[in-house]
């Protein structure tokens, strides 16, 4: 009998291991990953298929007891199921792998989950925030901030990070104009590809690389108003040339996943819209990654008043092509029993999953699902000294001179009295800025700490005024002080024995970014009366500016000497500031967005249109302008100064009529006319003088970095295709027309030399 039982047990292991080697086949790395995936789904019950489309924030500790109850306790079980394809916000190495480890060891198919996180500006080690980096201009260093970013999260056990934000956005009320690349759509679509290859590098199953995610699609930096979550309501001709061409970069650049947008466009929520998703982006523009929704942005369906309730939303959501529910547990609840009564077809299921898993073969995860997983590599390479000095040069390149009257920049190294004064100035948080979740508070070099490196001179450091008390992100209330004076007697006094004021004021860290939306663009709080009051003791002011957005400040621009935009810049924000004030670094930041006069002008933006009455040429007040404030911007888009100047000069082509698909090449001669070193952003602006669908006044459509030495001069060639002369029509076809361009190579937005051509 035993020799009978032993026999029937033997040939239960040889099915059972069978059954195992059945169901791993798509584990052989030697197949093609298209095929492994179809090995794999014909394994996975509909269950596990929409397990994939289901993502759970972490909100317990892993390496802890297992929760018995709640959503914790549900979350670990549908894990264990085989019903989780992502995670967000679970990192730190032996976090990772102990969730990790249920889903690849304990669940019937072994599918390893995705971490992602918001890895923004940097992970632990900040770089600046996004807008400042686009103020650069450096597309090799904004995509070698992306590196150090990936290098770090990937070592914390992070594979995914919800970046770059390449919404374009003109209305510097929207908090989010932080995360972005500011309000052109050819410098943030040369930006979105410079961060895409940063994270993703060259191969996405290095240990180093993480999965990009271009975000929000589509839309969302034209909310109505500036109003966070707001509507979007857009013609077709904006939507195509201004909107949509950085996340065309990004599919280019190969972006493997996208995030959809909060917003409605024209009606319809963007997580809910198979115009953009299905027709746009997987449709036209041949995508093969996955689109996330944003946080709960399934659910916000029925809150718009599009969905129902949840199985309306989960319908809608599926069919207009969003894969994965980030946090909505709408799919997991919903999606079974959809499929099961024919109203979702399982083939929107499967496209879906197939998607996910082809981006998880990508990384590697099937091969070996701990690679992120090494705690000596953790500990070695978050916060090293290399990524702090990549940090370092990427926030100096990021500093826009504003204004440098009297040369009072940059400042002597010895025998000065210099007064720095601001809460700012002594501030190691705000600098970190908004999203920065990984990054521990308070560690921020500050900008005295900074110029305390330098000790030849007399320093004595007041605050002033606070500016606001909020130190956390998720807090909706940021509360300003506009009532405590009690410090302006002090700081009035430090400035009057000074022989320079520095002056550190602006926005707190948290003041912009998601949920940050302001209708007053001055500075906060009780800033500009102290400003106001020192200048009347010392008008020698250095003014520096912490700020996530465009700041409205006219009376600044007309009165303070110099002005330095030095944003919200990271890590060794103290470090970068001093070593620019200083001169050991010589500013060459351009501005990504324009500067409003006030708050009334916005939008506001250099690539407006000229409308039928553009100038005052019947001189009466017919025309297009305001009564109260001129029209222009405070700073235009593309601008910023040097501690040296510069001449241009012989803008030339070698004809002035081209015919259609011929290239065009222009030159420019750039020279050094001043006494430092420097580096200067050669702008290059097109005008379609006359089209079928109106264009902008001017475009950007080519830009040069180039360092110059003193007395140096280059000659700057461009080279225009259709690619930059061509624009969409409404139905979202690329159309080339004969006819006029004008054409300005200069250094700002504003102001440069002027030629045309014609194309036949």
């Amino acid at each position: 009998m035993k020799k009978h039982i032993d026999k029937y047990m033997f040939l239960l292991l040889i099915v059972f291991a069978n059954g195992i080697a059945q169901t791993k086949k798509h584990l052989d790395s030697t197949k093609p990953i298209e095929d492994r995936i179809s090995l794999l789904m014909k394994e996975m019950t509909l269950e596990e298929k929409v397990g994939q489309m289901n993502q759970y924030n972490g909100s317990w500790d892993f390496t802890g007891p297992k929760p018995e109850s709640g959503s914790e306790g549900e979350k670990y079980d549908h894990i264990k199921k085989g019903w989780v394809g992502s995670m967000l916000s679970v990192r730190g190495v032996k976090e990772v792998r102990a969730v990790q480890k249920i889903a690849v060891e304990e669940t019937r198919l072994g599918i390893p989950l995705i971490f992602g996180f918001d890895v923004i500006h940097g992970y632990k080690t900040l770089s600046p925030i996004p807008l400042a980096e686009a103020a650069s201009w450096d597309l090799e260093a904004i995509k070698n901030s992306a590196r150090v970013a990936a290098d770090e999260a990937s070592a914390s056990g992070l594979n995914w990070t919800f970046a770059p934000n390449v919404d374009i956005s003109n209305d510097a009320r929207w908090g989010r104009v932080m995360e972005g690349a500011g309000e052109d759509p050819y410098l943030g679509s040369k930006i979105a590809k410079a961060r895409i290859s940063g994270f993703q590098g060259e191969d996405l199953s290095a240990a180093t690389s993480i999965v990009a995610c271009a975000k929000h699609f589509a839309a969302y930096g034209f909310v109505e108003a500036g109003k966070e979550y707001n509507i979007v309501d857009m013609s077709n001709s904006k939507l195509y040339n201004s909107v949509l061409p950085p996340f065309k970069a990004s599919v280019d650049a190969g972006a493997r996943t996208f995030m959809n947008s909060f917003n409605t466009l024209n009606g319809i929520p963007a997580t809910g819209n198979s115009f953009l998703q299905r027709d746009i982006l997987k449709g036209a523009w041949g995508f093969k990654g996955f689109v996330v929704s944003d946080w709960a942005s399934i659910a916000e369906m029925i809150t718009h008043g599009y969905a129902s309730d949840g199985a309306d939303a989960a319908t809608k959501a599926a069919i207009a092509g969003s894969d994965m529910d980030m946090e909505s547990h709408i799919y997991v609840a919903e999606l079974v029993g959809l499929v099961k009564k024919g109203l979702v077809k399982e083939s929107v299921v499967n496209d879906a999953v197939r998607r996910i898993l082809r981006v998880k073969f990508e990384l590697g995860l099937f091969d070996n699902p701990y690679k992120n997983c090494d705690e000596a590599r953790e500990k070695s390479t978050v916060g090293n000294k290399a990524n702090n000095e990549d940090v370092l040069d990427m926030a100096k390149k990021s500093i826009v001179l504003l204004k440098n009257e009297k040369n009072l920049l940059p400042l002597k190294k010895s025998g000065n009295k210099i007064a720095l004064i601001g809460a700012l100035a002594n501030d190691k948080n705000s600098p970190l800025g908004s999203w920065r979740i990984a990054a521990d508070d308070d560690t921020a070099i500050s900008v005295l700490e900074g110029m305390k490196q330098y000790k030849n001179n007399s320093l004595v450091y007041e605050k002033g005024t606070d500016v606001a008390t909020n130190k956390q992100m998720f807090v909706d209330e940021v509360k300003v002080n506009t009532t405590d004076y009690s410090g302006f007697e002090a700081a009035k006094k430090a400035a009057k024995e000074a022989d320079v004021v520095v002056m550190v004021l602006g926005e707190i860290g948290f003041q912009s970014g998601e949920g940050r939306s302001r209708t007053e663009l001055g500075l906060p709080g009780n800033q500009q009366q102290l400003l106001e009051e020192v200048y009347k003791v010392n008008p020698n002011i250095v003014l520096v500016l912490n700020n996530g957005r465009p700041l409205a400040l006219p009376w600044a621009a007309e009165n303070i000497p110099a002005i330095v935009e030095a944003w919200q810049l990271g890590t060794q924000s103290g470090n970068a500031i001093a070593q620019v004030l200083y001169g050991d670094y010589n500013p060459s930041g351009k501005l990504p967005m324009s500067f409003p006069r006030n708050v009334g002008q916005c939008p506001i933006y250099y690539n407006s249109y000229n409308t039928g009455r553009p100038n005052n040429k019947d001189k009466n007040v017919f025309w297009s302008h305001y009564t109260d404030v001129e029209k222009t911007p405070l700073y235009p888009f593309g601008f910023g100064l040097s501690y040296t100047s510069f001449a241009y000069k012989n803008l030339k082509m070698a004809k002035t009529t081209f015919k259609k698909g011929e290239v065009i090449e222009l030159s420019v001669e750039v020279t050094n006319t001043g006494n430092y070193d420097g580096k200067e952003v050669v702008q290059l602006y097109l005008n379609d003088v006359a089209a079928s669908i109106v264009r902008p006044v001017k475009e950007l459509k080519g830009f040069e970095l180039v360092a110059l030495k003193k007395g140096e001069t280059k000659t700057i060639q461009f080279t225009l295709t259709d690619k930059e002369l061509g624009f969409y029509d409404n139905e979202g076809r690329f159309l080339v027309e004969p006819g006029v361009f004008n054409v300005m190579v200069g250094w700002n937005s504003n102001d440069g030399l002027t030629s045309k051509f014609e194309l036949k």
